[in-house]
């Protein structure tokens, strides 16, 4: 089973950036099988899709919120995803966490594909993020 590890939350002013990292371990997995998603979660509020990206076909959804602001992309030699989060607002303050679901699990791009908590399987633990205004 893949396991998932967050890093680079933290606290930023607003108009701030932030890198946030999601790496993958196992063993003999095919990075390439795999749509990565970021999520984020405050108080009071659902578990909401920020961006997902299929690895092998760089299917990218984003929410509409972050587009224009945050940029998700993956390295493969580093089995690592990122969300490159820009002009960060208090809005944007949660715990983010990434997921992942392999292509035999869910048809990428067909209709029951998108940037929903439900469609992911494996969960990483999560990074605070904290934009302050």
């Amino acid at each position: 089973e893949v396991q998932l590890v967050e890093s680079g939350g933290g606290l930023v002013q607003a108009g701030g950036s932030l890198r946030l990292s999601c790496v993958l371990s196992g063993s003999f997995f095919d990075f390439y099988q795999y749509a990565i998603g970021w999520f984020r979660h405050s108080p009071g509020k659902e578990r909401e899709g920020v961006s997902c990206l299929s690895v092998a076909d760089d299917n990218i959804l984003y929410t509409d919120a972050v587009k224009g602001r945050f940029t998700i992309s993956s390295d493969v030699a580093k089995k690592t995803v990122y969300l490159q989060m820009n002009n960060l607002k208090p809005d944007d303050t949660a715990v983010y966490s990434c997921a992942a679901v392999t292509r035999g699990e869910v048809w990428i791009g067909g209709p029951n594909w998108g940037c929903w908590p439900h469609v992911f399987r494996v969960w990483g633990q999560g990074t605070q993020v904290n934009v302050s205004s």
